[in-house]
C-alpha cells in the first residue's frame, strides 16, 4: 500500500465524535446550486481579490469540520456523496433477500467493517501471518518471497520498492513490469531530507510513532526505541536515493527499460526469480526501471545490513499497512501522528466514513453502478459530453489560430486533440469482482483478500492486449483526470453532480465551472509533461526545437509568477512541482470561455442576481475552488501536491484575462489585472 493510499484510508478510519454522530444516510443528494450568491463576499472588491469576493462567504459558512485536514467545495461534495452511499450499502448490508451477487458482496463487506466489536475483539490478529512470515526468515537469500507475499496483500507498494504493471512508456499498447521507488512511511522523500525546525520535529515525531508501534506489538520500550531509529535510517538512506516530486515530473528520467539480465545487475544480491515466481510471474523478461540508483542504493542496503534489521523494517512496514483496519489501540495511534501530527486534524472520521470509503476503493465498480442507477441519468451523460466537444472544438479552433506555433507542430496537436477519448460518468463495462472472497464475519480478512484481488488483477495485465476502456477512478469519485499514456479524460459520476455541474443552472456558470474542468483536463495533454506525449501515448518528441523553446518560455512566464505566491508561514509555491496544473488550469478556462461564447452566439443571456452573464462566468469557475485548510495541512501540501492553493487557483487565472478585465470593469494597476500576462494555450 503506498504512503498516499495508506493516509487516504487512515483518514477515512475512527469512531464518530460527538460532533459528528448527528449525520445520517442520505435517501436522495442534497441539491446546491451551482452559482451560490450566499457563498459571495461581496464587500470584497473583485479587482482586488476575486477569490474571496466569491468565495469570501462560503469560507465563513463552512468551517473545516474537526474530522478533516481541509474543507473544500470539492470536500463537501464528496461528503454529500458518501452520505448517499451509506444509505445504500446500509440498505443492502441488512437485506437478506433480493440482493444480487454483487449487491451482496458489497453489503456484507460494509458489514463486516462497520461491525466494530468483532474488529476490536481481533486486536492484531490479522497481522500474525505477515510477522510469522518476516520471524521465519532463516537468511536474506527469504526476502524476496517475503516481499512478493507482503506486495501482493499490502496493494502495489509496500516494503522496499513498488512493483505493478503500467503501459510501456515508447509502445503504449504494450503492458510491461514497473519497478520503482517506494519503502517509505512519510508521505514524500522531503520529509526525510529538508533539514528547517519543523522538518527535524516532525521525523522526530514520526520515530516516536513508529516505536509506539512497536510497543503495540509486543515489543519492551527501550527495544522498541532503538527499532524505530533503525527503521528511520533505512527510509532516510530510501529516500535520499529516491527522485523529488518535481524530477519525476519529467517522464525521461522514469524511463529505463531493461530486461531481466539489467534489472538483475542492478541488485545482484537480490534474487528476482524467486521475487517473481512468488508474485505469480515467472519469466518476464521486460521491465522499465523507474530509478536505477534507487536500487542500486537497495543492493548496497541489503549487502551491508543484519538480517535482524531488515526483519524490523518489515515488521513496521507490515503494521503501518494493516493499522487501519486492526483495534482501536492501532487506529489510535496511527491516527495521532499521521492525521493530528502531520495534517492538523483534530477528530478521528466516524467509522460509516471509512467503511463507505473502503467499499469504493476495493470494490468501487460495484458500488459505482448502485451509484450511477440513482444519481447520474443519460440526459447527463449526453449533456456532459456535449459541453465536452464543444471545450474540444474550441481547442482545436484556437490551435489552428496560433501563430507561434509552426505548421507541422501544429499539425500533431491537432492530431493529438482528435485522437483523445472521452470518458463520461462510468465504464462501458463494468469490473467483475467475482473472484473476491467476501465474508460477513471477516473484516481484516475482506481487505486481504480485495488487496490480492487487486494486485494479481494489475500483474495479470503484462504481457496483454492494452484495455483502453478501463477506468483509473470509481463512478462516485468527485474528480476528474487525464491519462497521458490513454490519451483519454475521465469525468466520474460523482463530479457531475451540483454544485459542480448543475443542469438546472444557465450555461454561463457551468461552462465557468465543470467547462473549466473539461478545458483543465484537456490542457493537460498539452502541458509540458503531456506534450511529451503522441496522439498514442508515446513518449516521443514530435516538436520542433524552435516551438519548444517558444512553448517553455512561455510555461516559464507562469512558473516566475506562482513562485511569488505565499502558501503558509514563509513558504512559496514550488511552481516547478504545480507547473502542469497551473497551465492546465488558465488553459483550461480560455478554452471554457471560447467554448461558452460560441455555446451562446446569437443569443443574449440574461443577468441574473444582479451579474452580468461574463460576470457569472468568472464566479460559476471560482465557485468550485472556495477550499479552508490547517496550517499542518498546507506545509504537507507545499511538499507533495502538484496542485497551487485554491486561492492563487483562481486569483492566478483571472490575472492573466483581459475578458475578466472586462467583464468587472478592473482599472489598470489594481491587483486582479496582470500587466505582463501568461498564456501558453
Amino acid at each position: 500500500m503506498s504512503a498516499r493510499t495508506h493516509l487516504l484510508l487512515l483518514a477515512l478510519l475512527g469512531a464518530a465524535s460527538p460532533a459528528l454522530r448527528a449525520e445520517t444516510p442520505l435517501a436522495s443528494l442534497p441539491y446546491t446550486p451551482g452559482l451560490d450568491v450566499s457563498a459571495m463576499d461581496r464587500s470584497a472588491e473583485p479587482c482586488v481579490d476575486f477569490y474571496r469576493f466569491a468565495c469570501g462567504g462560503w469560507m465563513r459558512n463552512n468551517p473545516i469540520p474537526p474530522d478533516e485536514s481541509r474543507w473544500s467545495v470539492y470536500g463537501k461534495l464528496a461528503r454529500e456523496n458518501q452520505r448517499f452511499l451509506w444509505g445504500i450499502l446500509e440498505d443492502l448490508a441488512k437485506r437478506s433477500a433480493g440482493r444480487s451477487a454483487t449487491q451482496q458482496k458489497i453489503g456484507d463487506y460494509f458489514a463486516a467493517c462497520m461491525d466494530e466489536a468483532a474488529v476490536e475483539k481481533s486486536s492484531a490478529r490479522p497481522l500474525k501471518p505477515h510477522l510469522e512470515q518476516i520471524f521465519a526468515m532463516k537468511s536474506k537469500r527469504d526476502l524476496p518471497a517475503v516481499l512478493a507475499r507482503l506486495h501482493l496483500v499490502t496493494g502495489s507498494s509496500g516494503p522496499y520498492f513498488v512493483f505493478s504493471s503500467n503501459q510501456d512508456f515508447a509502445d503504449s499498447t504494450s503492458v510491461i513490469a514497473f519497478a520503482g521507488a517506494g519503502g517509505l512511511g512519510l508521505p514524500d522523500r522531503d520529509f526525510y531530507t529538508k533539514d528547517d525546525d519543523k522538518s527535524r520535529e516532525l521525523r522526530t515525531r514520526y520515530a516516536a510513532h513508529v516505536a509506539r508501534t512497536f510497543e503495540l506489538l509486543g515489543d519492551r520500550p527501550g527495544a522498541a526505541g532503538r527499532e524505530a531509529a533503525k527503521v528511520m535510517e533505512i527510509e532516510t538512506k530510501l529516500a535520499r536515493a529516491s527522485l523529488t516530486r518535481t524530477q519525476r515530473r519529467d517522464p525521461y528520467q522514469l524511463f529505463h527499460k531493461m530486461d531481466a539480465r539489467g534489472l538483475k545487475a542492478l541488485t545482484p544480491g537480490f534474487d528476482w526469480d524467486l521475487y517473481l515466481k512468488t508474485a505469480g510471474l515467472p519469466g518476464l523478461n521486460a521491465f522499465n526501471v523507474t530509478e536505477p540508483e534507487f536500487f542500486r542504493e537497495l543492493d548496497r542496503q541489503w549487502r551491508s545490513i543484519a538480517l535482524a534489521d531488515i526483519k524490523t523494517y518489515l515488521r513496521w512496514h507490515a503494521a503501518h499497512a494493516s493499522a487501519p483496519f486492526l483495534s482501536s489501540a492501532f487506529v489510535n495511534e496511527d491516527f495521532d501522528f499521521f492525521g493530528k501530527t502531520l495534517y492538523g486534524v483534530p477528530e478521528l472520521k466516524p467509522r460509516w466514513k471509512r467503511c463507505v470509503a473502503l467499499v469504493d476503493a476495493q470494490l468501487g465498480e460495484a458500488l459505482g453502478q448502485e451509484f450511477v442507477s440513482r444519481a447520474f441519468s443519460p440526459e447527463l451523460k449526453q449533456k456532459t459530453l456535449h459541453m465536452t466537444k464543444q471545450i474540444e472544438q474550441a481547442m482545436e479552433d484556437d490551435l489552428n489560430r496560433i501563430e507561434w506555433m509552426s505548421a507541422a507542430t501544429q499539425q500533431k496537436a491537432l492530431e493529438k486533440l482528435h485522437a483523445i477519448v472521452n470518458k463520461i460518468g462510468y465504464p462501458d463495462k463494468w469490473r467483475d469482482y467475482g473472484p473476491v472472497d467476501v465474508r460477513r464475519d471477516d473484516f481484516a480478512g475482506n481487505v486481504a483478500r480485495a488487496n490480492l484481488f487487486e494486485s494479481r488483477r494489475r500483474l495479470a495485465k503484462i504481457g496483454k492486449p492494452l484495455d483502453r476502456g478501463e477506468w483509473s477512478m470509481t463512478p462516485p469519485t468527485v474528480n476528474a483526470s487525464y491519462d497521458l499514456q490513454m490519451n483519454d479524460i475521465n469525468f466520474a459520476a460523482g463530479v457531475l453532480q451540483p454544485p459542480l455541474y448543475d443542469p438546472k443552472m444557465d450555461d454561463a456558470p457551468n461552462y465557468g465551472n465543470t467547462g473549466g474542468t473539461i478545458g483543465h483536463e484537456l490542457t493537460h495533454g498539452f502541458d509540458d509533461e503531456g506534450r511529451q506525449f503522441d496522439a498514442q501515448g508515446n513518449l516521443k518528441d514530435w516538436w520542433t526545437e524552435k516551438d519548444a523553446k517558444e512553448f517553455n518560455d512561455r510555461a516559464q512566464c507562469i512558473v516566475d509568477q506562482y513562485a511569488q505566491y505565499t502558501i503558509v508561514d514563509d513558504i512559496r509555491i514550488n511552481s516547478r512541482l504545480t507547473e502542469g496544473e497551473d497551465i492546465a488550469d488558465l488553459g483550461g478556462l480560455v478554452l471554457a470561455w471560447l467554448a461558452w461564447k460560441a455555446e451562446t452566439a446569437g443569443t443574449e443571456p440574461e443577468s441574473r442576481d444582479g451579474f452580468t452573464p461574463e460576470q457569472r462566468f468568472f464566479v460559476g469557475y471560482a465557485q468550485w475552488a472556495c477550499e479552508s485548510n490547517r496550517p499542518e495541512d498546507l506545509r504537507a501540501r507545499a511538499l507533495t501536491d502538484a496542485h497551487s492553493p485554491g486561492k492563487y487557483r483562481v486569483n492566478g487565472l483571472v490575472v492573466n484575462m483581459p475578458e475578466f478585465e472586462r467583464a468587472f470593469s478592473c482599472k489598470a494597476g489594481a491587483p486582479m489585472v496582470r500587466e505582463n500576462r501568461c498564456r501558453v494555450w
